[in-house]
């Protein structure tokens, strides 16, 4: 009974504490996107810094589906075709069951014509519908698929840490995981080319604010040695350097992002889909998995304030598949099930054999932002200003000299890093 009444307490604190971060909201009257986002910023016509960027630089460059663009796509294909084919694949794709990857799966085998190795990483939170879509995906469309089961206990113990953590993105422990094993998998397979799913049309808006890089190592695992058991050294991390240096610029592994020369459109992609591929649609970006959900649609919005469907919604309205009443209206809608969260949350719990009020206890703790721990912000800051130093020597400078400028700069880039580390 007392545990009840503490845990009904906690709660309460959770909505009222929930309900103080939504007040007073500053909104764009282009797209959806409002103050909860800290860095965004307004003109003078109440235009926010999100559409601003879209229309003065995206919009003017970004022209999908026309001649010009799907010709260098056509172009990109016949090399990718040339470069590998002495391999048994031309190219590989994560495929999670979501729109993206499921309608890219569909183009690689119908437009394109692609032998695609396809990739599923399971991290232990796939929907049923997921796992049906990729069953479906691979048989019509003829696709060698390897799913590869991540340690559970790694992953738990990773997952537990960062929500002791306190930060916002949750789900950098799967992504994180994802990207992992796809890239090991390209390099066993000897495969350059790595297709993903990304697009404009609805990740456009993505403020940086309301997460961190879910490829930062450095900041996992010092999140995982403070809060963190003993299991988490199973989890396949991948180094900044192995991401940043060694398999882009060593490796020469590419990555292609066709959605974004065709010209895509989320709901004719759907419909696609449940057409031709027997396909079923599961209620929201990223909701293929049932961690993300909870992730998406309770942590942030509760916790944080921080709602992804404005984002979505946002990219959408940008790229016209939307109006803005379309998607104030689809904001009126609680972001989660009030008749199921709490099943939900016991869900959660239950799996990462976790307490339900050391769960709730942590919604209540104040929030930390990804700087309150270790990051490799300013190592990727040393690499990538070395990369564009090496790559504009000038080629009239000889082989001895270039090794000589080399050296001299990894040692003072590496005295930068050790006083940085210091201070």
């Amino acid at each position: 009974m007392k545990l009840n009444k503490f845990l009904l307490k906690l709660s309460s604190e959770i909505m009222n504490n929930s309900s103080k971060l939504i007040k007073n909201l500053k909104i764009c009257n282009t797209c959806i996107m409002d103050t909860s986002d800290e860095d965004i910023s307004f003109d003078e016509t109440g235009q926010c810094s999100h559409c601003i960027s879209f229309y003065n630089s995206l919009k003017k460059n970004w022209t999908p589906g026309t001649k010009e663009v799907l010709k260098e796509l056509d172009d990109i294909v016949v090399s990718m075709k040339e470069k590998q084919k002495n391999q048994e694949y031309d190219a590989i794709i994560g495929l999670s069951g979501g729109v993206d990857s499921s309608y890219l799966a569909y183009w690689a085998r119908k437009e394109a014509n692609l032998r695609l190795l396809a990739v599923h990483v399971d991290a232990g939170w796939n929907s049923d519908l997921a796992v049906r879509n990729i069953e479906e995906i691979v048989k019509k469309l003829n696709i060698q698929l390897f799913t590869e089961v991540v340690d559970w206990e790694a992953i738990k113990d990773v997952q537990t840490a960062f929500f002791k953590a306190g930060v916002a993105n949750q789900d950098t422990p799967q992504d994180h995981a994802f990207f992992s094993v796809l890239y090991s998998f390209a390099e066993k397979n000897n495969i350059k080319y790595v297709i993903n799913g990304n697009n404009y049309t609805s990740e456009s808006v993505l403020p940086v604010a309301w997460g961190h890089d879910a490829m930062d190592s450095v900041h996992m695992k010092d999140i995982c040695r403070q809060h963190g058991g003993k299991k988490w050294k199973k989890f396949p991390f991948v180094s900044t350097f192995k991401y940043h240096v060694f398999i882009p610029r060593i490796r020469k592994m590419q990555i292609i992002s066709p959605l974004n020369y065709i010209d895509y459109k989320k709901m004719d992609a759907i419909k696609v889909l449940e057409k031709e591929l027997n396909w079923q649609y599961y209620g929201g970006k990223h909701y293929e998995s049932r961690f993300t959900k909870f992730f998406q649609s309770y942590w942030l919005p509760k916790k944080f304030g921080y709602d992804k469907r404005k984002a979505h919604l946002s990219s959408l309205i940008l790229s016209e598949e939307i109006t803005r009443d379309e998607a104030l209206d689809e904001m009126k809608k609680n972001s989660y099930d009030e008749s199921t969260i709490e099943q939900d949350i016991d869900y959660i719990c239950k799996k990462l054999d976790v307490r339900k009020e050391d769960f709730i206890s942590w919604m209540n703790e104040p929030n930390k932002k990804f700087s309150d721990y270790k990051n490799n912000v300013f190592i990727k800051k040393v690499i990538y200003s070395f990369i564009i130093e090496f790559s504009n020597l000038k080629s009239r400078v000889n082989i001895f000299s270039k090794v000589k400028y080399i050296l001299a700069r990894i040692k003072y880039l590496s005295l930068k890093i050790l006083s940085k580390l210091k201070n």
